[in-house]
């Protein structure tokens, strides 16, 4: 088998195009969620942590930037608790439809009904 039969195999195998797509909406989701830390969220935190200066500029010693290390860490658990609240709402969605899918009792009398029929 040729190199270019091998590697279209490969490439055309579907784990590899769903890893993919996986992680071009991964990359598009952080964006998003980032925005939504840097100019809705971190807005609103920032007054409530203003000293005389920028808190996120703070150093306590020479290239220790401690407000710089807070920043992140708050940026790290405003980015958690949405990405949890998302997948949260979700898995919500998804348990609606699943009992959406189950069928009534009407719905599995004309399944009896109909496969009596048939016989």
């Amino acid at each position: 088998m040729s190199f270019i039969k091998e590697f279209k195999k490969f490439a055309m195998r579907g784990n590899v195009v769903d890893l993919s797509v996986g992680v071009i909406m991964g990359g598009a989701f952080g964006k998003i969620v980032t925005s939504i830390v840097e100019d809705l969220v971190m807005p609103m935190i920032n007054p409530l942590l203003i000293t005389e200066r920028n808190w996120q500029s703070i150093q306590i010693g020479p290239g220790i930037k401690i407000g710089h290390f807070v920043a992140a860490v708050l940026n790290f658990l405003v980015i958690s608790l949405i990405i949890f609240a998302m997948i949260r709402l979700i898995h919500r969605l998804k348990k609606s439809e699943a009992k959406a899918e189950v069928p009534t009792v009407t719905e599995k009398l004309l399944i009896e009904i109909r496969d009596a029929l048939k016989k």
